[in-house]
């Protein structure tokens, strides 16, 4: 199939050239599934609009909505917003490490070390403002191997209902396999995350 062309925001919205990446990159990936937007709206949860709105970089995803699409393609949110940057060097300089927010909540996402070629490891920083909380209903990849290590805050991550009370300094070592969710109590949640691909 030929890769979608990339899309134009409407008149009037000021989408961020991330945005405009990484809706040309969602359209490419439902093309390359052979999917239409009525079978991805089926297999996602997510309406036929929202996903057309999404493709056409005239509304930001939010985590959830790309978590959901991530598990519909099999693959990490974190090699999603890779599959959208440079090919990543041996040192990745502060201000080359790329950070998406989630308009809804207010999460940010650093890719510290993002993923790459010969590499099955990432590291991810994260950070959630008080009171916000993102849920996945599945992981992108079954088996992914995570180890978060709180810097400040407080985070409840909750792994197939159960719930992990995280303070700074505390390390959570687990392999995604089912719903996850992840809340801030208060104070604003920092952490580390190193990803490795089963």
């Amino acid at each position: 199939m030929r890769d979608a062309p990339a899309p134009e925001p409407l008149p009037g919205t000021q989408a961020s050239d991330i945005d405009l990446r990484l809706a040309a990159r969602l359209a490419s990936l439902r093309q390359e599934h052979g999917l239409s937007l009525d079978a991805l709206a089926a297999s996602s949860g997510i309406s036929r609009a929202t996903l057309s709105r999404l493709e056409r970089a005239e509304t930001s995803p939010t985590a959830s909505l790309l978590g959901r699409l991530c598990t519909v393609y099999g693959r990490p949110m974190s090699r999603l917003l890779a599959e959208i940057e440079a090919d990543p060097a041996q040192v990745v300089r502060h201000d080359d490490q790329g950070v998406w927010v989630d308009p809804e909540t207010g999460f940010r996402r650093r890719g510290v070390s993002p993923p790459a070629r010969g590499f099955s490891a990432e590291l991810v920083l994260g950070t959630l403002p008080e009171g916000a909380a993102i849920a996945y209903a599945a992981p992108p990849v079954g088996g992914l191997e995570h180890h978060l290590w709180m810097l400040a805050g407080r985070l409840d991550l909750t792994l197939d209902g159960v719930t992990h009370a995280l303070s700074p300094g505390d390390c959570l070592r687990y392999q995604l396999a089912g719903a996850s969710r992840f809340s801030c109590p208060g104070p604003e949640a920092r952490y580390l995350i190193a990803i490795c691909r089963p």
